[in-house]
């Protein structure tokens, strides 16, 4: 069978399906409670997959295993710094988050940390979060559809804005269909896809180029910067690089379309279940994208486009019909976070920013035509103003990040932050992100990665005092020791 028949099909079939749970999920979404979090009826196989997908995109199985590819040996400190996310947002953030967001009726991480409902800074601190938000999956979504654009330019020779065009097509029909059931499901098998992906074509890409021992002898050969630990660093320079690489982990907590996994689930106690499925998928998934890159610098040196290594392995050593599963599962890294962050960007408008206008009302008409508006803005973006995945992806998950995931940490564990504290701590987080993307890099990213975080964090704290009385339930709510949370 011809390679681009093969593919054809097999995306064919993969759409099909997608479209099918989309017309599922319809019957399923009566309201918004049912758009935005499914009901709260989640459960942990769903929540571990689809969260995971959600938080890896096509910055894992393209930017991870291109980076390991360009980088060499010094690439596998991103298996420590995406492994701490997980850990930390698994064992820290969901049994305290999921617990926390079911007692408080809360529906969006936004409602959740711009503070007490009766204070007046409240609908201040929502709007922005609701901007913060909007900003940042800009970004993030544009990376998305442009790794689709490479997916399809790469294998059927279209340009970049048909293939842009036609995943972003079929990401908003069963976004739009169903919702936050559409969403999760698909999310799902779209993990799945990026499991299987990755437990074959880096055995292949290995296998190939002579097993584990002709892999590291490869790369030693290269020399420096490829075969060391430090990348092109000395030692001082090099750990400022390995705390900015481990720095990644920090921004997990801070992901709206991850964590709303947690506040979705029906119920706290299934949460060892779904910490075991998502690390052991985080564990398969990340290895194998690294292993990936090593074995494509072996037997493919000198790709000009690093991020293309996956597409080059799975052309060039799989049968066709393999082959166009692989695409396949690129496409399903980019739908499965992309669809989850148009979900949230709908909630941060036509719910978060309706809450701060006339309190709980919001209209699911009204999200759907926020889904709308923001593809077609990050189409334009991805066309207009390409970028590295890798690169675009990170700035925009560290502004969420740095943003939302300090307030949220504090809150969960110490209770209700000043709404003045959570302005400035939302701000910092942001602002701080932005102005140090836009100066020089530094080692591994080190300042951009950490220091909004910290100065973000400090301001939360600051905020927690005298201000923790006992106006409105969020403020008075707490939580028992880990116990009743395990």
């Amino acid at each position: 069978m011809d390679r681009n028949l093969a593919v054809i099909l097999t995306l064919v079939l993969y759409q099909v399906v997608m479209l099918a749970i989309g017309l599922w999920a319809v019957r399923r979404t009566r309201d918004t409670e049912d758009f935005f979090l499914g009901g709260r009826k989640l459960g942990p196989v769903v929540a571990a997959i689809s969260a995971s997908a959600s938080s890896s995109s096509a910055w894992t199985l393209l930017g991870v295993s291109g980076a390991a590819y360009l980088w060499g040996v010094s690439a596998v400190w991103l298996f420590p710094a995406t492994l701490m996310g997980f850990l930390i947002n698994w064992g820290l953030v969901a049994p305290r988050l999921a617990r926390l967001a079911r007692e408080s009726g809360v529906l969006t991480l936004s409602e959740l940390v711009a503070g007490n409902p009766l204070d007046p800074g409240f609908k201040r601190n929502i709007r922005l979060c609701s901007l913060i938000i909007l900003f940042s999956f800009l970004f993030y979504v544009a990376a998305q559809f442009q790794a689709a654009g490479d997916a399809f330019a790469n294998t059927f020779g279209w340009s970049a804005r048909i293939s842009l065009l036609v995943g972003a097509g079929i990401i908003l029909t069963y976004t739009l269909l169903g919702g936050f059931w559409a969403v999760s499901v698909t999310d799902t098998l779209q993990g799945l896809m990026m499991a299987f992906s990755a437990a074959l074509i880096p055995v292949v890409a290995l296998v190939a180029a002579g097993g584990p021992a002709e892999i590291w002898h490869g790369l030693q050969e290269l020399g420096p910067p490829i075969a060391s630990l430090r990348g092109s660093y000395g030692w001082f320079l090099g750990l400022f690089f390995v705390l900015g690489t481990l720095g990644i982990g920090m921004g997990y907590p801070g992901q709206p379309h991850v964590v709303n996994r947690f506040m979705a689930m029906r119920s706290a106690k299934e949460i060892p279940q779904a910490r075991a499925v998502a690390i052991g998928w985080a564990l398969l998934v990340y290895s194998g994208m690294l292993v990936l890159g090593w074995s494509g610098r072996v037997l493919f040196g000198g790709l000009e486009a690093n991020e293309q290594i996956f597409f080059e392995v799975a052309n060039q050593l799989l049968p066709p019909v393999l082959a166009g599963i692989m695409i396949a599962a690129v496409l399903s890294a980019i739908m499965s976070t992309a669809d989850s962050q148009l979900l949230v960007a709908s909630s941060s408008i036509a719910y978060d920013w309706q809450l701060a206008k006339r309190g709980r009302k919001s209209s699911i008409l009204y999200a759907r035509l926020v889904v709308i508006l923001l593809a077609l803005l990050s189409v334009m973006l991805a066309m207009f103003a390409p970028e590295a995945i890798f690169s675009r992806v990170l700035f925009a998950f560290h502004a969420l990040g740095s943003s939302f995931g300090p307030i949220l940490l504090i809150r969960i564990f110490k209770g209700q932050v000043a709404s003045n504290a959570v302005y400035q701590s939302l701000l910092a987080g942001v602002g701080l992100t932005i102005l140090l993307n836009w100066l020089p890099d530094t080692p591994g990213d080190f300042a951009e990665r950490l220091l909004p975080f910290g100065v973000a964090f400090f301001l939360a704290w600051r905020g927690l005092p005298a201000e923790q009385g006992s106006s409105g339930a969020l403020a008075s709510m707490t939580f028992p020791e880990d116990r009743d949370y395990d």
